[in-house]
């Protein structure tokens, strides 16, 4: 009984303690801990649905960075339309409503997922990682071609998407509502993870020979998985669009989907809340490292060699072994 509501008890007070950090960072003089929360919790969606694929699925995917892009530059592109008044393709209205542009964000990386996905399951190892790759550096030089919407220069938002009754200007309000997106999107990942779906997934990670033997469509399970995965990126690319209100081809750039993987090692590979701690992680490093010194990715990456060597289980594992067996 004791062990079954420890869980629940943490992830309340570690729910409890976000909604409050926007007011306690205001009243010790470090307003920027808002904006720095923010990132955390818009990375750890991105994050956790690259760790939905290579944790649980088995799939090292180095071009997830596409799908988080396509999610950036739907906001981007939807906003500049509705500013000019000039409808996309001459009959799709822009818009700067949040409620339009994280749905089209999530069918767009969806369907882009979809199309990826298709092309690079049908091979494994070393040659899934390299087409993943290599479909997401035609996206990033792509958008670099594409001079309307700013080129290598990136896409400008003026104003954040408008959410009726909230004034979306604000850092704060911008934090909660990432906040809110990213408890919704915690608990469906937890729905699937602990589902039939989630099951299969798993197994097919263990034993793909295994899984196929018992009559279960190997191809259209990871298939599924891997577009589940790339809205989830979808999702992250379009809030941090609107929280940078800016979108640029270094959001698809391979160096991001390297970042990505980076966190969900950091936090835990195959664990539900890992990803979210290795963003944090990453974060705060980054942060703390590039005030130091410009060579911050050394220290990063011999950090991430002792966390790969020696926690077993990333940083979400090291607290297991550290305060699990007091329960």
């Amino acid at each position: 009984m004791e062990k079954s509501l420890k869980r629940p008890a943490l992830l309340a007070g570690v729910l409890i303690a976000l909604i409050a950090l926007p007011a306690v960072a205001d009243a010790t003089g470090y307003a920027a801990l808002t904006s720095l929360a923010t990132r955390v919790l818009i990375y750890g969606i991105a994050a956790a649905s690259l760790n939905f694929v290579l944790g649980y699925g088995g799939m090292v995917s180095f071009g997830h960075a596409a799908f988080f892009g396509i999610g950036g530059y739907v906001v981007g592109i939807l906003y500049q339309h509705y500013s000019l008044g000039e409808p996309l393709f001459g009959f799709i209205p822009g818009t700067n409503q949040l409620l339009i542009t994280i749905p089209v964000a999530l069918v767009i990386s969806g369907l882009m997922a979809a199309l990826i996905g298709a092309l690079s399951l049908r091979t494994g190892g070393v040659q899934f990682i390299m087409i993943t790759l290599a479909f997401a550096q035609m996206l990033f030089f792509l958008f670099v071609s594409l001079k309307t919407y700013g080129g290598d220069d990136g896409l400008i938002i003026r104003r954040a998407n408008e959410l009726p009754g909230l004034n979306m200007r604000d850092k704060q309000t911008v934090y909660y509502v990432c906040l809110a997106i990213t408890v919704a999107f915690f608990f469906i990942l937890w729905r699937i993870v602990n589902s039939r779906f989630g099951n299969v997934i798993v197994g097919l990670r263990q034993s793909e020979k295994r899984m196929a033997a018992i009559g279960l469509p190997a191809y259209r399970y990871k298939l599924m998985a891997f577009v589940i995965s790339g809205m989830g990126c979808g999702l992250a690319g379009a809030l941090m669009a609107n929280f940078l209100r800016y979108a640029s081809p270094d959001m698809i750039h391979w160096t991001k989907s390297g970042e990505l993987m980076v966190m969900v090692i950091l936090g835990g590979v195959g664990t539900l809340f890992g990803p979210l701690l290795g963003a944090a992680v990453f974060i705060v490093l980054e942060s703390i490292l590039a005030s130091w010194t410009e060579n911050w990715q050394l220290g990063l990456g011999l950090i991430l060699l002792f966390v790969v060597l020696y926690t077993q289980g990333g940083v979400q594992g090291l607290g297991t072994r550290l305060f699990g067996r007091r329960a």
